[in-house]
């Protein structure tokens, strides 16, 4: 049990994805990705009559339950697991996060940016609501979101994926970098 509370290095996380992706392919002929599954919901739970909706979302069943899976996990982790000692920010980081008002380092994600107080200003509308549209764009745009085609659509060697990674990465570094810094001091 104290193995599995203490943190991992980050390449076990590497060499399970990198045992995910064949193995989904070989058992089943399944893609790893996420975004297909808000699709497949809306399908199963608002059957409407419009063409993008209309499919056998039922031979995708298996995504719910992976999607479950992930919840589950992240439940018992967050719980059963959890590390008591707040989260370790390096330094560099920690100085720089302080001068945009970030200094709480409790839980995995910084309460002064992910809370419901946070939630109703300025600077978390943008970054929740209007950012998670942006997400949920892309994603639609690209045909995938980020896990589809960086993890399964490289390792297939399909072309429309390595377009879409290199394009995630670049706005991401934007969205960081440049961006962001002036949503900070909102």
């Amino acid at each position: 049990m104290e193995l599995l509370s203490q943190p991992w290095p980050w390449w076990a996380a590497g060499i399970v994805i990198g045992i995910t992706v064949p193995a989904l392919l070989i058992l089943g002929n399944k893609h790893f990705g996420l975004s297909a599954n808000l699709r497949h919901a809306c399908a199963a739970c608002f059957p409407a009559d419009v063409k993008f909706f209309k499919y056998d979302w039922k031979k995708e069943i298996w995504n719910f339950f992976f999607v479950g899976g992930i919840i589950g996990g992240a439940i018992i982790a967050s719980t059963l697991l959890a590390n008591p000692e707040p989260v370790q920010v390096a330094p560099q980081l920690a100085a720089e996060l302080q001068g945009y008002g970030i200094t709480d380092y409790s839980s995995m994600v910084p309460k002064d940016l992910f809370s419901w107080d946070s939630l109703f200003s300025l600077r978390g509308f943008i970054m929740l609501v209007f950012g998670g549209f942006l997400v949920g764009f892309g994603s639609r745009y690209a045909g995938g979101c980020t896990s589809g085609h960086a993890i399964m659509g490289i390792a297939d060697m399909q072309w429309p994926s390595v377009v879409a990674t290199i394009f995630f990465m670049v706005g991401g570094f934007i969205m960081a970098n440049l961006i962001l810094p002036f949503i900070m001091v909102l």
